[in-house]
């Protein structure tokens, strides 16, 4: 999982879209890393949700009239990826790795994985290496910033003091 940076949906930042999943021409879900350098709307996906899960720097608050959701890091957050929102970074620029999914097609969640084997579960899952490392699943070792989209993970372990954030997608 690998990507060059482009333009956030409305210009205000990049992302690296890590994988991507459509049928019948349309997206199920996409997987993407995305640099937020500075206050600003955040991009509205109507009728898809988000889990958003700050990997890098102190986060940032996403709110407007109504909604107000506090993004820390690793602590996966969700919500209605077509709320206009507005985002003010915490402390600094940070990095989140990103889930968009269409609801009425897939479910998806997540979790922080720490040292120690990955838990099976149904479905599709992403591991996405935050720190340390991921041994036994489809490579031979996976480091930070890398991640797998896989059916499976029988075997695999967190090493190294190793963060994974681990995305669980199943069919409605």
């Amino acid at each position: 999982m690998t990507a060059h940076p482009v333009p956030w949906k409305n210009g205000g930042g990049v992302t690296r879209e890590l994988a991507t999943h459509a049928e019948d021409g349309r997206m199920v879900w996409r997987l993407s890393l995305a640099d937020i350098t500075r206050d600003g709307p955040f991009s509205a996906f109507p009728g898809l949700a988000r889990i958003h899960c700050i990997v890098e720097g102190a986060g940032h608050t996403l709110s407007n009239e109504t909604t107000r959701l506090e993004a820390r890091p690793l602590e996966p957050l969700r919500f209605d990826g077509g709320s206009p929102l507005d985002c003010r970074l915490r402390d600094g620029p940070c990095k989140a790795f990103n889930v968009i999914y269409d609801p009425a097609r897939v479910t998806a969640g997540s979790e922080i994985l720490v040292d120690g084997p990955v838990p099976a579960v149904e479905g599709r899952q992403v591991l996405f290496v935050v720190s340390g490392s991921l041994e036994g699943v489809d490579a031979d070792r996976l480091g930070p910033g890398e991640g797998i989209v896989t059916g499976t993970a029988a075997g695999a372990v967190v090493t190294g003091g190793g963060t994974v954030v681990q995305v669980r997608i199943l069919p409605v």
